[in-house]
């Protein structure tokens, strides 16, 4: 049975196929591990992580259903046990006291669970009903959505993934690359993944724009759009990688605005022309910026908006956009504060495990899809090499031309070794040129059923990580919701989610009372009297909530051990 079964009939049946699932029953518990982690119980619930979970989910009769597998992957991610092979070390049985069973499932079995909820695209329909909910909660967010892509780097050997640049470390490296879309406040929406990477504007035409126009609530209609030029559907904040003209008229056709950083040489305005203005940040924080506008035509004709802002240090840094309606404060605003998706990626890596690998599973790419060719890029990686040694070849010729030969040098010496540079010169400009001619006759990008069999690749199940990132982002707006509760007290959210950390993670007591229905929660004491203050104040709000633990009719309390 394993370590930690008690329950010896309901699993004989479960072995036989004569039980759905086993039922929810909870048992006194002292001292319990990550105990804490149950009062997030109410946020994740809040938050959708049981939203149409009969609709979308399905398993065959078994010990553990749909729900226990949901919670279990919520409460995993908020106690930061940020892998499943991490689970291996974990008490089963203290993990299953959190939901009503005798165990958890162990990590083959848990495995086997996500695998077969993850089939018949239902974590693609959870998680865009997901999406949507957000969205109508908050669609004054909504409206401006900050779009980036993240690499998720492989470093394993079961297939030769494509590299793309990791600009965190500076290289090329192998992996696959996740583009989030996250409001103004860094809370994330949904995710798109690519084995292959076409780059930002390619996923940004194809799938992420389509969807949008479907999800985002609160869009203008055809009519209101006629009647005001400048009124846009939504705003689509991204970094350089997006920078477009063509892209820029393409989503302004569709009437979305669209705001990056402007790319070339730029020549700085005039200091007269920069004026103080007073910044609200996202979450409150006040900063004083120096702000300058002008209009500025693309070479496609289409006018935009040039913000720039100007640093201490006398540096410009330029935004475009198609917001024609939106104050050139408010620009700034948006702009300077994409930080937020940047300070989500850092803390999802830190505390979430947001690049752990969910899956060994491989599954097929299309041979359809269009690759970096790797014999075009292997040329170019010469030619850069071949160009460095010509360019320090030139350097040293040069020097030599002007300094002359030294007095201790003799002429025949000097003349013999400006020669061989000469040389070594007009070979290396006969190499570069011979090999940017081969890149030439080659094409850039070529589909993956023409690449030798050696060079094709596979990518990992992505409905299994979609279903767990999905439930991760469940997490993390659960945690930010009670962070926000917490934060009216508090100095800074850090301080908050560091106070959520540790209650998540801390021990309670487990006291069911099946006669007056209800199952308390005693977290125990915290570190500091301060701790414990804002826990008590958390647990008033959570009790407000009368939250009944799914698959029970116990109502759920929330309390400090006395004493």
């Amino acid at each position: 049975m394993g370590m930690g079964c008690v329950r010896v009939e309901e699993r004989v049946l479960a072995a036989f196929g004569g039980l759905v699932e086993a039922p929810t029953r909870f048992e006194a518990g002292r001292d319990v591990s990550c105990g804490g982690v149950l009062w997030a119980l109410p946020a994740l619930l809040a938050n959708g992580l049981l939203h149409r979970q009969a609709e979308c989910f399905e398993l065959p009769k078994g010990f553990y259903g749909v729900v226990h597998v949901l919670l279990l992957m919520g409460f995993l991610a908020l106690a930061r046990v940020k892998s499943l092979e991490r689970l291996r070390f974990e008490a089963p049985g203290e993990w299953g006291h959190l939901l009503g069973l005798d165990r958890i499932p162990e990590v083959h079995t848990l495995r086997t669970k996500l695998g077969q909820m993850a089939q018949d695209q239902k974590v693609e329909s959870w998680s865009a009903s997901l999406s949507q909910q957000w969205m109508a909660q908050a669609p004054e967010l909504a409206g401006r959505l900050y779009l980036d892509g993240h690499v998720r780097v492989y470093h394993g050997h079961q297939t030769p993934m494509p590299k793309r640049y990791v600009a965190r470390e500076k290289l090329c490296l192998r992996g696959t690359t996740d583009y989030w879309i996250n409001d103004q406040e860094g809370r994330p929406f949904f995710v798109v993944n690519t084995a292959a990477n076409p780059g930002l504007i390619a996923v940004l035409r194809q799938e992420i724009v389509p969807r949008l126009l479907k999800e985002v609530p609160r869009q203008p209609s055809e009519e209101e759009l006629q009647e005001d030029s400048c009124r846009f559907r939504f705003v689509m904040l991204f970094d350089r990688e997006g920078y477009s003209p063509e892209l820029f008229a393409e989503l302004w056709g569709q009437r979305i605005a669209a705001q990056t950083y402007r790319k070339g040489t730029l020549e700085a305005w005039p200091r007269a022309e920069f004026q103080d203005y007073e910044v609200s940040l996202p979450h409150g924080e006040q900063q004083n910026m120096k702000l300058a506008e002008r209009g500025v035509w693309l070479g496609n004709k289409l006018w935009l908006r040039e913000v720039r802002h100007l640093d201490s240090s006398g540096h410009q840094t330029a935004v475009i956009s198609t917001d024609y309606q939106s104050s050139q404060v408010h620009i700034a605003r948006q702009m300077f504060s994409r930080w937020a998706q940047e300070n989500w990626f850092k803390y999802m890596i830190e505390h979430f495990g947001l690049e752990s690998l969910m899956t060994y599973q491989l599954e097929p790419v299309s041979e359809t899809t269009r690759v970096v060719n790797p014999a075009a890029r292997a040329l170019a990686a010469q030619i850069k090499s071949q160009t460095a040694q010509l360019t320090r070849r030139r350097a040293e010729y040069g020097a030599g031309e002007l300094a002359g030969p030294l007095a201790v040098e003799a002429a025949e010496a000097y003349q013999h070794r400006q020669t061989q540079l000469q040389q070594t010169i007009q070979g290396l400009e006969q190499a570069v040129q011979a090999l940017k001619q081969q890149r030439q006759q080659l094409p850039s990008h070529v589909t993956l059923g023409e690449l030798p069999p050696a060079e094709r690749f596979q990518q990992f199940s992505r409905a299994k990580k979609h279903l767990v990132d999905t439930i991760k982002m469940v997490a993390y707006r659960a945690e930010t919701a009670l962070a926000m509760s917490l934060r009216t007290d508090m100095a800074r959210t850090d301080d908050a989610r560091a106070l959520l950390r540790e209650i998540f993670v801390a021990t309670a007591d487990l006291c069911p009372d099946e006669i007056a229905g209800t199952l308390t929660v005693n977290l125990h004491h915290l570190s500091n009297a301060c701790s414990d203050r804002l826990a008590g104040q958390l647990a008033e709000e959570l009790n407000a909530t009368e939250t009944i633990f799914p698959g029970t009719q116990l109502r759920m309390v929330f309390k400090l051990v006395s004493g």
